[in-house]
């Protein structure tokens, strides 16, 4: 294979006339979505695509939205999605930067994109009454006749604040599909509960393109709910990808309603983009009556490095091993203590760098392998834990302060949704540790109560110097915390 659409194409010769993706509109079977694609190309070139452009999409999740990646694959240009929910300053670096030749608004299925849309014009395409900007007079990328070719461009939210433009290729994503399609069994039989935003590469690769290249019916959502979450878990749903977050919401939303495990278990239930603390994995594990598998990746990895494929259970807290023709290993020149240190990678899921900056590319792609950012450990069984970031080892006493472990024994709280931690320079080069908690409910604890459960569980110095109680973090759309935004978004407090 050398183009994305390609995965698509054996499933919907197989499985023409199963059902490949719900949305708010309908569900269209897998005959149909080919058809729907095979149109959007043809109106696509029409308005002036070609083959290099960028196609800018502003979305929440959608049956459209597939439909134009697999429309873009075909004529060789490439995607660039967005989520609609970013600000008007935020879409606007965006495109400055990306200089798509089409910008598509899913306008149908996302009251911000219509915002957004201003006086775009409206048309029907891929399906949908959408709206259309362009074409803007720029110039196309060289297009590759191999699967190096960049797929799509995916905008990271950054823990500096300043998002970069991820250039995965064709290769990557068709890698990460099958990779993530198989780890999992996925099978023309299974409904996979589609909320991770397709914006994002953990919804893109291991959702989307996962599905549709086993025949999967994806069930699309543009927005998380606890409580529609919690109802489709007990209809037909058989896969459940998530971030901590969104499980955590699930469990409260079934404990609000007197539900102390799921009826009808899951075949599949997975966890990412966050570190998993073991008392909460067990209470899942619990709650869902299957074990939950976790694994670790990010944008420039297209999702995957890692996964566990443990047994329920099983008290393992690790990120799981390498997938199957991926390597790992440790820098432990990074490592400030014997055994750990930043976590480096290689193989077929790395990306082929960032769009328009050749600096930051070369910074994190050296001899072959990826450098994360991530701080971390190897066990005797080769199984990778992740023990922080690089730049977010706070520094206290003279000690290392890893903040995963203090959120998890702030976690361990039953009235603790999750908490976020961080480090606070002060005068002397020590830091402070700020704790921040999300309660189940409002006035389920005090700071105090949090601060004494902490401290019968930390050592002194890693217990935090404040803790700040609050409904909601600043967030992604797929749930995870900006922590680069805390201490600005929470300074009225922390005076």
């Amino acid at each position: 294979m050398t183009r994305i659409h390609q995965l698509f194409d054996a499933a919907r010769a197989a499985h023409a006339d199963r059902p490949a993706a719900t949305d708010a509109t309908g569900t269209r079977s897998y005959g149909a979505l080919d058809d729907l694609a095979r149109d959007a190309q043809r109106d696509l070139a029409a308005m002036g695509l070609r083959p290099g452009d960028r196609l800018l999409v502003v979305a929440e999740n959608a049956t459209a939205l597939p439909v134009l990646l697999l429309a873009a694959s075909r004529m060789g240009a490439v995607l660039v999605p967005v989520n609609a929910r970013m600000t008007g300053p935020e879409l606007a670096k965006i495109a400055a930067h990306t200089e798509p030749r089409l910008t598509v608004f899913l306008s149908h299925a996302s009251d911000p994109a219509r915002q957004h849309a201003g006086d775009a014009r409206a048309v029907d395409l891929a399906g949908a009454p959408v709206h259309v900007a362009g074409p803007a007079d720029v110039a196309p990328e060289a297009v590759l006749p191999d699967a190096a070719m960049t797929a799509v461009i995916l905008y990271t939210t950054g823990t500096t604040g300043t998002p970069k433009g991820v250039m995965l290729t064709h290769g990557n994503l068709i890698f990460g599909g099958e990779s993530s399609a198989r780890l999992r069994g996925l099978e023309a039989t299974d409904v996979i509960w589609g909320v991770l935003p397709l914006t994002h590469v953990f919804g893109l690769t291991s959702m989307l393109c996962a599905g549709l290249s086993a025949g999967a019916h994806i069930r699309l959502e543009p927005r998380f709910s606890a409580a529609e979450t919690l109802a489709a878990l007990q209809s037909d749903v058989t896969v459940l990808p998530a971030v901590p977050q969104m499980h955590a919401a699930i469990m409260a939303e079934a404990r609000a309603r007197g539900m102390a495990a799921l009826a009808r278990p899951l075949r599949y239930v997975s966890s990412g983009a966050a570190p998993l603390d073991p008392d909460w994995k067990r209470r899942a594990e619990a709650f869902y009556g299957i074990a939950l598998q976790n694994g670790y990746g990010m944008t420039e990895t297209t999702a995957g490095v890692t996964v566990t494929d443990n047994a329920i259970g099983d008290p393992d807290p690790s990120a799981g091993r390498p997938l199957p023709g991926v390597e790992i290993a440790l820098d432990d020149s990074i490592g400030r203590e014997p055994g750990t240190g930043e976590v480096l990678t290689r193989g077929p899921h790395i990306m082929r760098g960032y769009f328009r900056n050749p600096e930051a590319t070369a910074q994190v792609l050296r001899d072959g392998w990826m450098r994360t950012g991530d701080l971390g450990r190897i066990d005797d069984r080769g199984r990778l834990h992740i023990v922080g970031r690089c730049k977010e080892l706070i520094i206290r006493g003279g000690f290392n302060v890893y903040p995963p472990e203090v959120e998890a024994a702030l976690n361990d709280h039953p009235a603790v949704l999750q908490t976020a931690v961080i480090g606070r320079p002060r005068e002397g080069g020590d830091e402070d540790i700020l704790a921040f908690c999300q309660l189940v409910e409002p006035g389920a604890a005090t700071p105090e109560a949090l601060a004494a459960h902490a401290a019968a569980r930390l050592s002194a110095y890693k217990r935090p110097t404040r803790i700040v109680v609050t409904g909601a973090f600043p967030a992604a759309a797929t749930g995870k915390v900006l922590k680069h935004r805390l201490l600005s978004h929470f300074a009225d407090l922390l005076v």
